[in-house]
């Protein structure tokens, strides 16, 4: 009996140990994103509201997924200070499911853009897309708050709706490729901005919500603190990744981003082929 006992208290001590620990590293991950996102969506607001003209619909939908992006920010300073733990826990997954909502707004509206021109000219203006904004928030709150009260289920409903999006992004690239192999008037430049944003919004969605939502739906016995972690922590990753959209946006920029990484690259072939002359050099001369 003593030593039962004597085990029981060490494996508790263990595992309380262990529980500090990650508490100490999700502080850590937590106070750096948070540290270095804030400021950078702020500032990414303001400039791409910048770019809001009228008939220029994008950017609109864009800044309303920075909002949500900075409500979960500020709900996660609100938790790392340990207070209102549970009201912004809730705040924090409603500006989730809207920034997932909007991705969804930015996907479809590039897809319209090139697939059916004629139609969504007619219909592309700051009013609507407005309206279409209230009606994600609106939605994602009210989706929201029928999933939460619903106690014994509402991981798997929440992932389930998290997991909605997935074929409209699919589609939207997809539908957009094939219309833009077809598209004469638009211009090389504007065809490399539509798809380069297009498969952001698909890479941030399939690399940063995607484990999340699997873990999620899988059983609570496959629900591992480690992968509970990194998952989360993805989750958090997520508004630094769409201040990157910000460049798909502004005309010039996709391309001032290929002849950087173009210099780049050859800065490093010439390196090497200098050091390699070098190399022979110093061998004629040795012999």
């Amino acid at each position: 009996m003593t030593q039962n006992y004597v085990n029981n208290t060490s494996q508790e001590i263990t595992n309380n140990t262990r529980t500090d620990q990650f508490k100490e590293i999700r502080h850590v991950a937590a106070c750096i994103i948070i540290s270095v996102e804030l400021p950078l969506t702020l500032v990414a607001i303001f400039a791409v509201y910048a770019l809001v003209r009228k008939n220029h619909v994008a950017p609109i939908y864009v800044i309303n997924l920075l909002i949500s992006d900075l409500i979960q920010l500020c709900c996660m300073i609100i938790r790392e200070a340990e207070t209102a733990w549970f009201i912004t826990r809730c705040i924090y997954h409603f500006g989730l499911m809207a920034s997932v909502g909007f991705m969804v707004c930015i996907a479809l509206e590039r897809y319209l853009v090139i697939a059916w021109p004629l139609w969504y000219r007619n219909r592309r203006t700051i009013k609507i897309s407005v309206v279409v904004c209230v009606v994600v928030w609106t939605f994602s709150l009210v989706c929201f708050l029928l999933f939460y009260f619903r106690k014994e289920s509402t991981r798997t409903v929440f992932g389930v709706f998290l997991l909605l999006p997935f074929p409209l992004l699919i589609f939207s690239l997809v539908g957009t490729i094939k219309a833009l192999s077809a598209a004469i008037s638009v211009r090389a430049e504007e065809k490399r901005r539509i798809v380069g944003l297009l498969v952001l919004v698909l890479l941030i969605y399939t690399l940063l919500f995607l484990p999340g939502i699997i873990l999620f739906l899988a059983d609570k016995n496959a629900r591992g603190r480690n992968l509970g972690f990194v998952s989360f922590t993805l989750f958090k990753l997520s508004p630094l990744a769409d201040l990157f959209l910000y460049i798909f946006l502004r005309k010039g920029a996709v391309n001032k981003v290929l002849s950087c990484l173009c210099c780049c690259r050859k800065n490093r072939t010439s390196q090497t082929s200098s050091s390699v002359n070098d190399g022979n050099t110093h061998t004629v001369t040795s012999m």
